[in-house]
């Protein structure tokens, strides 16, 4: 079976999805008898649509030689922009991968209405949309008759939401608690370490994981967008950005981290989604957690999840992820289960 992808952002987490579709071309073929080929893709300079297949390796050399895909032969255009490039794709699938945008949810929002209006599944790990616009993007999808798969939003390559939403399906959760941002987890683990908060996060900015402008990273607000999908998703909670409080790190000293010690104690960042008197409290804030607690055993570089349920019990998973592959492995999973 032939799936038509529609590939919109290319950067870290888009050109390894192309990579991981070239390099497993064959795997997906022989294993789920799946022939994946991109039809059209799009970044900041412009689009390349082809109804037959684009060539993924001159599009790897393309941006590698710092170029975008308005330079591809032939087929690629500086004039056209996303939301056109979707509006007149021949795909199946449009796998959206911009930069993340909560305060109107752009380019990605429109190009997924797009996408869905057409009758086009949508894969993404852009948080913005989901979190602006999750419900209606759902109802819009249900409309006509395709999905939404979304894994990668929330820690990467751990299947975060696949756990709550479809392995728990069954269950009532009644709490959820994870440190879903790796770049403050690195930070406290360091600060416990005696580096400082400054000398930490200029590390993971020169390891290209925290941005210049860290304030999603370190003020808790990357944690609390990825908290808000994972109530929508798997709690079935319609809350949004301003539901949640929100606390970050900014706030933590030495001693703080010397005191938690003493008392056998660690401080993390941690996203917590609890029932309180029957109804529910959504935080993102640093926590002093005993030292039997599972989410001390989620070192820097790591990030995990403990979901507590009425029927399954307590699960606890977590991942090592320290690039941007496993969240491109996750895109790659998503448009596989479309089709299982």
């Amino acid at each position: 079976m032939q799936v038509r992808l529609a590939v919109i952002g290319l950067g870290n987490v888009g050109k390894r999805f192309l990579e991981l579709v070239q390099s497993k071309h064959d795997l997906l073929k022989n294993r789920y008898d799946l022939d994946c080929v991109v039809t059209a893709a799009g970044d900041t300079s412009g689009g390349a649509s082809y109804f037959k297949a684009l060539d993924i390796p001159t599009i790897l050399e393309l941006k590698a030689s710092g170029k975008g895909i308005a330079a591809y032969p032939t087929h690629g255009r500086g004039e056209l922009n996303m939301l056109e490039l979707i509006r007149g794709a021949e795909a199946d699938v449009l796998v959206e991968n911009t930069l993340t945008n909560v305060k109107d949810g752009e380019p990605g929002l429109s190009t997924m209405r797009a996408a869905l209006g057409r009758k086009m599944h949508v894969v993404t790990a852009n948080k913005g949309p989901l979190v602006l616009a999750y419900p209606e993007l759902f109802a819009l999808a249900k409309q006509n008759g395709v999905k939404i798969y979304h894994s990668a939003t929330v820690a990467g390559g751990l299947p975060v939401v696949n756990i709550g939403r479809r392995d728990l399906g069954a269950c009532d959760i009644t709490k959820f608690e994870g440190i879903i941002n790796g770049t403050t987890n690195h930070i406290l683990q360091a600060m416990s370490q005696g580096e400082s908060f400054d000398a930490a996060l200029k590390h993971m900015q020169e390891l290209g994981i925290a941005e210049a402008d860290p304030t999603l990273d370190v003020d808790g607000w990357d944690a609390a967008n990825k908290l808000v999908i994972v109530a929508n998703a798997c709690l079935r909670l319609p809350v949004k950005l301003s539901d949640v409080r929100v606390e970050g790190i900014r706030g933590v000293t030495p001693e703080h981290i010397a005191q938690a010690r003493a008392q056998n104690q660690v401080i993390k960042l941690v996203a917590r989604a609890a029932r309180e008197l029957g109804s529910w409290k959504l935080t993102v804030r640093p926590e002093r957690l005993d030292a039997s607690h599972p989410l001390v055993q989620v070192p820097g570089g790591y990030m995990g999840v403990l979901y507590e349920t009425d029927i399954n019990g307590q699960i606890f998973a977590r991942i090592k992820e320290e690039n941007p592959y496993p969240t491109a492995a996750a895109v790659l999973r998503d448009v596989i289960n479309l089709y299982q």
